[in-house]
């Protein structure tokens, strides 16, 4: 973890003033996942000047759940039910990413703003809500490329969205990952981390599986919402190990860098568990008026930069210009300075259209005093000056 940030925990039911009858649950029945061990960045190395190549913004306000309906036959989330809900966050996001040193682009990522262009228009969702992802892929660009355009989809076509949305995004994944095997198209050797963030309302599902990593901007603290899935991760390691897989020099049977991702079906079998799981690890969150930013990234960027020094960037930046593709493209040239070997992809999602505001220090009123005895020490030391 990078240092001066803080691992996030759920919410009470009345956290920051809020109810959460407030916001709609993403799912009733499934629990908390833990969080575990996360990496710490590694050191910056010379810096070194590259331009970014590709990047986008897109961006949408979204109305407030209030203006919803309160029922939904089809069994949908609720909607809510108390007025102090005044709160509803405005999506704008914006987005960088380039090849690097490395020979070709493995990366991907999506961005949308308002989910209600993917929804089914016969169905009446009583909620609004956005979907970001960050793709890394390895072994070729199939996987990345195919969860980029399907894993959405799959969320949204799922029997269980939308009243189990953690059961429909593990669904998904799982979907994915079986389809990178099953189609004759793809490389089945070809694998890739992902990393997504679904909003409905106020309430905010991060699914990941692989060394991608989301952290949230909290007036000017980095909470990281994700673990880096690294083979030499406790958690990770215990669970390879215990599947029969080993580790060496901190790679999965001496071939991939993370323990968890979607494809590389040469390192897994099908009808059982192996040490490469797919599996993804959520964490949600309840969004309220001190969460300014997420950040989503590709390892290129955490490799070379802690989680804290990445929101500080982006909130510098937001409160020169309020642009997030800018504050992608910042981090992403900070990175290339930083030297990193690998693709840099980056996506920057902002909950409000004003720029954060100015964090005040308040003065410390108190005077402080030496006692006399203290004084005549001081006095000692000065006169032996």
């Amino acid at each position: 973890m990078g240092p001066g940030t803080d691992l996030w925990h759920r919410r009470s039911s009345l956290d920051n003033g809020y109810s959460k009858a407030c916001v709609p649950r993403m799912d009733e029945d499934d629990e908390a996942e833990d969080s575990d061990h996360i990496n710490q960045p590694k050191a910056a190395k010379p810096p070194r000047n590259l331009q970014p190549m590709r990047h986008c913004i897109s961006q949408a306000m979204l109305a407030g759940t209030s203006d919803s309906k309160s029922t939904n036959e089809g069994g949908g989330l609720k909607s809510p039910q108390n007025e102090r809900c005044a709160y509803s966050p405005i999506f704008r996001s914006g987005s960088c990413s380039e090849m690097g040193p490395k020979p070709y682009m493995e990366d991907e990522y999506i961005c949308v703003d308002d989910l209600r262009q993917h929804l089914d228009a016969q169905r009446d969702y009583p909620f609004l809500g956005a979907f970001y992802g960050v793709f890394d892929g390895h072994g070729g660009i199939d996987a990345a490329s195919f969860t980029k355009k399907n894993i959405l989809e799959f969320i949204l076509e799922d029997s269980s969205f939308p009243k189990g949305v953690k059961k429909a995004v593990k669904n998904a994944f799982a979907k994915v990952d079986h389809a990178l095997a099953d189609t004759r198209s793809l490389d089945n050797s070809s694998g890739t981390t992902a990393l997504t963030a679904l909003i409905l309302g106020r309430n905010m599902l991060i699914a990941n599986a692989g060394d991608s990593r989301a952290v949230l901007g909290k007036r000017g603290r980095a909470i990281e919402l994700s673990t880096d899935h690294k083979p030499s991760c406790t958690s990770e390691k215990m669970r390879i190990e215990k599947l029969g897989g080993v580790i060496y020099d901190g790679y999965l049977n001496g071939q991939l860098s993370v323990a968890r991702a979607l494809g590389d079906w040469h390192m897994k079998a099908k009808g059982s568990d192996g040490p490469l799981s797919a599996e993804p690890e959520l964490e949600e969150v309840t969004l309220s008026e001190e969460d300014e930013f997420l950040i989503i990234g590709c390892d290129g960027l955490w490799d070379v930069m802690s989680s804290q020094y990445a929101v500080t960037i982006v909130r510098k930046e937001l409160m020169l210009h309020n642009d997030p593709e800018k504050c992608s493209r910042q981090l992403v040239m900070e990175a290339s300075k930083r030297n990193s070997c690998d693709n840099l992809t980056v996506v920057v999602i902002c909950f409000s259209s004003d720029p954060p505001p100015k964090i005040e220090i308040p003065k410390m009123n108190r005077r402080r005093s030496i006692s006399a005895e203290g004084l005549d020490v001081l006095k000692g030391v000065l006169g032996n000056v």
